[in-house]
């Protein structure tokens, strides 16, 4: 791309040397108006079937949105149809307040007040472009031809409501195109609106303030909104509204400085679907504001509604990385992330009470619908935090540190090998073949440990009848010293762990053993094999004996009575 500094110019909004708005905080919520069913819908390469649209709906009214801007009735006849069905169907939940959107055009205008007859409450939302570009190109008229337009049509809304006085009016109006427009024109177009339906004298009025396309950073944008907010007639007495597009990616920005500028409502869609690059996404603006500890008046704690409502509704899948809502965006595969996340939680949950303060969670998934599952998953760049953390949230097991670091290599080797992601169940079976699994014929089957004043005396028989028994200083001690002796082997054990699982006389035990195993007629060290085991049982004796019995068979293997060259008869030398 050859870049021309000819082609585009920079956006310059009037200096604001005394701009308040960076100084504020947001400290509640503002209104909402969704408009999936009308910007959303216009934006689709397949406009959403009534059906799809009163699904969307009833979702838009489950979330606790109160102003739903439904279609634009008299552009064309399915949208005019979904309003009528909303209204003769009474879908419409009696706090919630439809919008329709019309053209400044008197056909326009009367066909949209035919759709919205009947209706409890609805806002008639009047839009004309005003922008210099359009002013010029597209309508070929001067500032004052453009403001007769905006003049005209308020006229023409306000004495069709005056006709259908059965339902509660709210008139709303747009400057299509309002920031590639003159402020000082924009307030002079605005002005003369609201003198047709003097909001001063009680009549519910919202002057909505697009950024039809996003042409400018966000602080710009709010720079625009705090000066029409200074300079508006009757700022008292009407909502002001913003309606941002992502065109440079700052929606959402763009919509909280506006508030912070002195905006009272905005304007989005649920997971930002609208044209172009979308409308500013509601459900991020929302969360942002929960995030914050603001509560944010909407009920997003389904978000696998949301999401399958939407997808369905528009036929266009949801980004893995989208905020808030993807499906990857509370999920950590980067070894030192788990690691983190994985002791912040235990923190977190050893006191609920305290304020949400993990690592690389901004938020808890929970809040969301969605589950700890989800939180870590492992690839090859996953490290031992992330395995670990996989382990104790499924199988309730924690692993010393040196049974992590080798449990995370064996993961990590699988990974590098398989490619992708590995799934919490192939992490499962992983553990199970590469430490508990061992052949039937090493079975712990009957044992007997007796404590002496010399040591420890033990007598194992295993799954195939063969029956050992050894001497040492402690049961392990033992143990290694009977398989030594009748097999021929040298058996040392590096590191042995042994815990509880559970509280209680119930609880269960694991043992966790590392061994050196060295072949008759091998020097020890350099020719040992080391070996891992890890056995579960009801009792510590138990869990100890078929940990060592499992590490020795991950090295020796086949059957006890075959390597030993003997019968499943006494086996093994008692000192």
């Amino acid at each position: 791309m050859s870049f021309d500094h000819r082609k585009y110019r920079p956006f310059h909004a009037p200096q604001r040397p005394q701009r308040r708005w960076p100084d504020r905080v947001i400290t509640h919520a503002p209104d909402y108006c969704a408009v999936d069913l009308r910007d959303g819908n216009q934006a689709l390469v397949k406009p959403m079937s009534v059906e799809q649209k009163t699904r969307l709906f009833t979702l838009l009214c489950q979330l606790g949105f109160k102003e739903i801007e439904v279609g634009f009735p008299a552009a064309s006849q399915p949208d005019f149809d979904f309003v009528r069905e909303l209204i003769e169907q009474d879908l419409v939940p009696s706090d919630v307040t439809i919008q329709v959107l019309t053209q400044a055009r008197e056909e326009l205008i009367r066909r949209t007040f035919e759709a919205v007859k009947g209706a409890r409450r609805a806002n008639m939302h009047l839009y004309n472009s005003t922008s210099i570009v359009q002013r010029r190109d597209v309508f070929g008229l001067d500032r004052a031809g453009i403001k007769a337009i905006a003049v005209q049509g308020a006229t023409w809304v306000k004495e069709c409501a005056v006709a259908q006085p059965e339902t509660v009016w709210e008139f709303q109006y747009s400057p299509e195109s309002f920031t590639g427009t003159e402020l000082d024109y924009a307030i002079e177009v605005v002005d003369a609106v609201n003198a047709v339906w003097q909001p001063e004298n009680g009549q519910p009025v919202v002057i909505n303030l697009p950024a039809t396309v996003e042409m400018s950073t966000p602080n710009v944008y709010a720079d625009m909104i705090e000066h029409m907010c200074e300079h508006m007639a009757q700022r008292e007495h009407f909502r002001v509204s913003v309606h941002t597009h992502n065109d440079r990616g700052c929606g959402v920005a763009a919509a909280e400085l506006a508030v912070l500028a002195g905006a009272d409502r905005v304007e989005g869609t649920l997971l930002g679907n609208g044209e172009r690059t979308g409308n500013m996404d509601l459900v991020t603006f929302a969360m942002n504001l929960y995030s914050q500890g603001i509560d944010p008046r909407l009920d997003l704690s389904g978000i696998r509604e949301i999401i399958e409502t939407v997808e369905y509704c528009t036929e266009i899948a949801t980004h893995p990385r989208q905020a808030y809502a993807g499906e990857l965006v509370f999920t950590a595969f980067s070894g030192s992330h788990q690691d983190a996340i994985r002791k912040c939680l235990v923190k977190q949950h050893a006191d609920p009470s305290k304020a949400w303060d993990v690592a690389y969670l901004p938020i808890d998934p929970r809040d969301l619908g969605r589950r700890y599952e989800e939180v870590i998953r492992i690839n090859s760049q996953s490290g031992k935090g992330g395995v670990l953390h996989v382990l104790e949230r499924d199988l309730g097991i924690t692993l010393p540190r040196w049974l992590q670091i080798d449990f995370s290599r064996v993961v990590q080797t699988h990974a590098e090998q398989q490619g992708g992601e590995i799934l919490p169940a192939s992490i499962h079976a992983l553990f199970e073949s590469t430490y508990v699994e061992a052949p039937e014929a090493w079975r712990l089957g009957e044992y007997d440990v007796r404590k002496t004043e010399e040591g420890v005396r033990t007598q194992v028989t295993l799954g195939d009848g063969t029956r050992f028994s050894g001497f040492g200083r402690g049961m392990v001690a033992a143990l290694a010293d009977a398989l030594s002796t009748s097999l021929g082997v040298g058996i040392a054990v590096e590191a042995f762990d042994e815990m509880a699982l559970d509280a209680g006389s119930d609880a269960r035990a694991m043992a966790c053993l590392r061994v050196a195993v060295t072949r008759a007629g091998a020097r020890p060290p350099d020719n040992a094999e080391h070996s891992v085991g890890v056995a579960f049982a009801e009792d510590t004796a138990s869990a100890v004996l078929k940990a060592l019995l499992a590490a020795t068979a991950h090295v020796v293997g086949d059957a006890p009575r075959d390597i030993a060259g003997h019968q499943p008869v006494a086996l093994g030398v008692a000192p």
